[in-house]
């Protein structure tokens, strides 16, 4: 029995305009662009506070910045506010990145929740927190709403626009969406991140990460440590003594998988424990260092991508392709984590960018949903690139935008001139070329 032919028995919750499940960058992002164009929104978020990964696992945005000799803003808009609230409270730095994939962005995850906060209540967005998305209300192929778990139960929330920023794809997944079959490609490494406090980081950053990288195959095949990844990063932050790390790889063959997601939360902090032993024993100046902290939760760089009007291909990233319908821009390389103890880095050309067309936040066969941030239509190659939450804040943006204005035209995303999408985005502040 369909969803919708059930639903019945659940007392409706609310009525909107557009609702948004997931508040990680892209659904963060997407909720305050739709409400700023006037329409009511209601954002779903699964914990008791706003930002995902970007406050959960990771404290540094990538994407913003090319690579290069000259590294060039590609991003802006609401995320430029973002940046600027975080820098008015002395919370975040920029630094370069380890592997020479543009400039990032740090800073400090718990400053971040109270940004994404008075972004979200200036744009009177109204947040339903501690709520989980459970499935969708379809007639024939349109969704009209979701069923949601709260505190008080099972309730539906109706809307004719839902945007899918869950990161897995969980609204277009049970709307009936395909996706690609990750036992022909499989999906890249998960990661617990940790950060350390009392490094003496003056003497630490005297260490080269290739005489770190040296050290961890070394110890590893003393078997002094069980170091799966033999790299990774350490860097600074915002506060003095306080340095993040990128270390952990933990593989699995199916994210969403719940018995496998839960051994990944164990085996990731049993590594960051294994690494953190690794550096005070032997990396210099980290003798003192203190572990004040694992990830909220293992961080999940690819599950469901789900296959939408446009495939995004690694020829279109390598190829710095253009679109007519580009709906945000990226130049970060292919960035694989795949299974073993290396990465596989390939780089747009110099300077150069790519699109993210319109089309590829559409769900194939599906109305009334659009898709934002790492769930969004790509192959393995070219999501290893656009998932940068640089990206996943513009495709959200985009996304917001595009909401709204399906509901005051009374149209399905499909439907949309895009070059009035284009020019909403253009005079909010994003980069498009």
């Amino acid at each position: 029995m369909s969803i919708s032919k059930f639903s019945k028995k659940y007392a409706k919750l609310l009525e909107t305009d557009v609702i948004v499940i997931g508040s990680g960058t892209a659904g963060s992002t997407a909720a305050i662009a739709a409400a700023r164009q006037g329409v009511d929104v209601v954002l779903v978020e699964r914990f008791g506070y706003l930002g995902g990964i970007s406050t959960s696992v990771l404290d540094t945005f990538y994407g913003f910045y090319t690579p290069g000799n000259e590294p060039r803003k590609v991003v802006g808009g609401i995320p430029d506010e973002i940046v600027i609230r975080l820098q008015k409270k002395g919370a975040m730095i920029t630094r370069p990145n380890t592997y020479g994939a543009g400039l990032g962005i740090t800073y400090d995850p718990e400053t971040l929740k109270i940004v994404w906060d008075e972004l979200i209540c200036d744009a009177n967005v109204r947040v339903l927190f501690h709520t989980l998305f459970l499935d969708v209300l379809m007639e024939e192929d349109r969704c009209e709403g979701v069923l949601v778990a709260t505190k008080s139960g099972i309730k539906k929330i109706l809307a004719p626009i839902v945007i899918d920023a869950s990161g897995d794809g969980d609204v277009a997944y049970k709307a009936g969406a395909q996706y690609e079959d990750w036992r022909a490609v499989p999906v890249q490494s998960l990661t617990t991140t940790f950060r350390l406090i009392n490094v003496d980081w003056e003497r630490a950053s005297k260490v080269t990460k290739e005489e770190l990288w040296q050290q961890m195959r070394e110890s590893s095949e003393k078997g002094e440590y069980n170091l799966p990844r033999k790299e990774g990063s350490l860097h600074i932050t915002p506060f003095q003594g306080v340095i993040a790390t990128n270390m952990v790889r933990v593989y699995v063959e199916d994210p969403t998988d719940p018995f496998q997601l839960s051994n990944a939360e164990i085996e990731g902090r049993k590594q960051a424990i294994e690494y953190y032993r690794f550096l005070k024993e032997k990396i210099p100046g980290y003798e003192n260092a203190i572990l004040i902290n694992f990830s909220t939760y293992i961080g999940v760089r690819e599950s469901r991508r789900i296959i939408g009007e446009y495939w995004l291909t690694r020829d279109d990233v390598l190829g710095a392709h253009k679109f007519e319908d580009t709906i945000a821009v990226c130049g970060a390389p292919i960035e694989d984590h795949r299974k073993g103890s290396t990465t596989r880095w390939e780089y747009v050309p110099n300077g150069a960018v790519y699109g993210i067309p319109y089309r590829c936040l559409i769900p194939k066969s599906i109305s009334g949903i659009l898709i934002a941030g790492r769930c969004v239509s790509a192959s393995h190659d070219a999501h290893a690139s656009l998932r940068s939450m640089g990206q996943c804040m513009a495709m959200g943006q985009a996304a917001g935008i595009a909401a709204a204005i399906c509901r005051q035209s009374k149209i399905m995303p499909k439907e949309i001139n895009v070059k009035e999408l284009q020019k909403k985005l253009i005079d909010l502040g994003a980069i498009l070329d």
